[in-house]
């Protein structure tokens, strides 16, 4: 065996890639955070077709004479970011003739050009969970989504189960978002509570109807679409994602868990420091954000940074989502850094920016940490993750580079303000020359 005489720097990595795929990469010489397991200072991380071959010490490595070698020394390498709560995509959900609308699936209104998915691409976001808003008790079906190059359409993002089905979650919320007061929208946190449990009761009595017509045309219910998703809750083949920030909110699904035995991540929970140990108690995950809307929202007025620190401390599984434009996308790292400095140990930090995340959208065997078999999701940083000084230079999706700080129209998506990425979307789709108009 010996070393490869392709040695690339990271620039001409950007121009070669595409054609790359079928053949071995090895990027050598950088900090190597795998999330599980120990970081290594002098690593190599070899990819191919999309997978990852091999990860470990470069001193002393040799790799076959078919391998392109790629100089990435005093770079840091770690997994793709897990964004589980973003609304990029132009997404919208359930509208106003209700406010429990299982049946609606944000599949139907994602924008795979939208010049936000290239944001987040920035930001080192790998894969998210797409969302619909929170202004109902259920506002729809959630959308798991790979942030891969060159989408054009829906199809293009999805990521698929073993059974060939594309995946997602649902969106469920209570506190004050949902509190109308009229044209059957509830009135009281009470009411909120009571109308989710009467939907919840007719998708038991819906499943058991099912199960006892034992596949007889004759004998099914009439279909209903929202019930039908609802039983996929039951089942466990459903992740509920429930926007709540209050203790007692927070509380209130725990109590609906537990009664009805559905699968739950907790979003946002402003006030977890509150009920931690309860939280930890029900082993229910929870996806927190730490900058969210403080003096623009009541319920958030006793959120802490010390949240994630005090889940941890619980033995709670809690990880970080932007609600994108809430936290911007290209600044997702930042909540790692900030639940660090509020007594967050560095390890969970960076699990909960990845493995946690994937956990929460059962996609850990393929994704969130670099090891062999899974894919080929990863960032590279110009330094430590949790410095406000590291830029991400390169995101990965599917070994295939989607975000390259040095080329200027990345470098624009990375550094714009609002819209950054549409001249990059017209360039590309519509012209062959220069804008004429500069950057």
């Amino acid at each position: 065996m010996k070393r490869s005489l392709c040695i690339l720097s990271v620039a001409l990595l950007f121009s070669y890639a595409a054609a790359a795929q079928s053949m071995k990469t090895a990027l050598v010489g950088a900090r190597i955070i795998p999330i599980v397991g120990m970081p290594i200072e002098n690593g190599y991380l070899l990819v191919q077709n999309g997978k990852i071959l091999d990860v470990g010490d470069a001193t002393d490595k040799f790799f076959t004479a078919d391998t392109v070698i790629v100089d990435v020394k005093g770079k840091v390498i770690m997994p793709g970011l897990v964004d589980t709560h973003s609304h990029i995509g132009e997404v919208a959900g359930a509208d106003g003739s209700g406010p429990i609308q299982p049946d609606i699936r944000v599949l139907d209104s994602i924008n795979p050009r939208a010049s936000s998915i290239q944001r987040a691409q920035a930001g080192g976001i790998t894969v998210a969970n797409i969302m619909p808003g929170s202004g109902h008790l259920d506002s729809g079906q959630t959308l798991y989504v790979k942030l891969r190059d060159g989408a054009v359409k829906i199809d293009d993002i999805l990521i698929y189960d073993d059974g060939g089905k594309y995946m997602g979650g649902i969106k469920f919320a209570n506190g004050t978002n949902s509190i109308r007061g009229s044209g059957g929208w509830p009135g009281t946190r009470a009411k909120s509570a009571a109308l989710v449990r009467e939907r919840f009761i007719k998708a038991q009595e819906y499943k058991a109807k099912i199960e006892k017509a034992k596949g007889d045309p004759e004998k099914m219910p009439a279909r209903d679409l929202g019930l039908e998703a609802l039983v996929e809750v039951l089942e466990g083949k459903r992740v509920i994602h429930h926007h709540t920030h209050r203790h007692d909110d927070i509380m209130t699904v725990l109590r609906l868990q537990k009664e009805f035995g559905f699968r739950v991540v907790l979003h946002h929970v402003s006030e977890a420091w509150k009920v931690a140990d309860e939280i930890a108690a029900a082993g229910v995950p929870s996806s927190i954000i730490l900058v969210d809307s403080p003096g623009g929202k009541l319920e958030t007025m006793d959120i802490r940074w010390q949240n994630a620190a005090a889940l941890e401390k619980a033995g709670a599984l809690v990880g970080f989502h932007t609600d994108d434009y809430i936290t911007d996308s290209r600044f997702f790292l930042r909540e790692a850094g900030i639940g660090v400095r509020a007594g967050m140990s560095r390890e969970k930090a960076l699990y909960a920016m990845t493995m946690a995340g994937a956990k929460m959208l059962d996609l850990d065997k393929r994704i969130g940490s670099l090891e062999k078999g899974k894919d080929a999701d990863f960032i590279m940083l110009s330094g430590d993750p949790l410095s406000v000084y590291t830029n991400v230079l390169q995101t990965w999706v599917d070994g295939k580079i989607v975000f390259d700080r040095s080329n200027a129209e990345d470098f624009l998506v990375a550094v714009g303000g609002y819209g950054a990425g549409n001249d990059k979307l017209v360039h590309i789709d519509c012209f062959d020359g220069d804008l004429g108009g500069g950057e």
